[in-house]
């Protein structure tokens, strides 16, 4: 079991960078399908966001949609308010997609994208962020199972 362990792990340790280096090409600096990081002072305005689950075993965010407006620079202040750990990540639909099948393959992956934040239950943190491409996005919790329970929303970027 020992040497199929130090195996797997010797033929994943070349992928990690790859797998860290979520939907965009060339580092984390690069601008996205969805915009761009940006530095809190910047920021217009702030959007509170809070994660949860729900007695029944629904998980949600708070709001359930996101509506910014092209080149608008928001703060994004995620809380986990739930009782297991939750993550929000903004990407496209079918990046988020990509992005959750490996988390499949992969649960104990942890990602440093700017376009991400993983939470344990209390704990708070922040994206800002600059929205450069109008069109339709998504958030999400891509910890297995968590989309399916109903994390994910619409991220609607509409022109000025």
């Amino acid at each position: 079991m020992r040497k199929l362990t130090t195996l797997l792990l010797a033929t994943m340790l070349p992928l990690a960078p790859a797998l860290a280096a979520g939907s965009h090409s060339g580092g984390h600096e690069d601008e996205m399908m969805l915009g761009k990081p940006a530095e809190a002072a910047q920021a217009g305005r702030t959007i509170a966001v809070k994660m949860m689950e729900t007695d029944d075993g629904a998980m949600l965010f708070d709001p359930s949609s996101i509506e910014v407006k092209r080149g608008e620079t928001v703060l994004l202040d995620i809380h986990n308010d739930g009782e297991i750990a939750h993550e929000f990540v903004m990407d496209g639909h079918e990046m988020n997609q990509e992005h959750k099948a490996l988390m499949e393959r992969f649960p104990e992956m942890e990602h440093d994208d700017p376009n991400s934040v993983r939470l344990e239950p209390g704990e708070s943190g922040q994206i800002a962020w600059t929205f450069t491409n109008d069109g339709s996005f998504e958030f999400a919790c891509l910890i297995p199972g968590h989309y399916e329970s109903g994390m994910h929303g619409p991220l609607t970027v509409v022109a000025k």
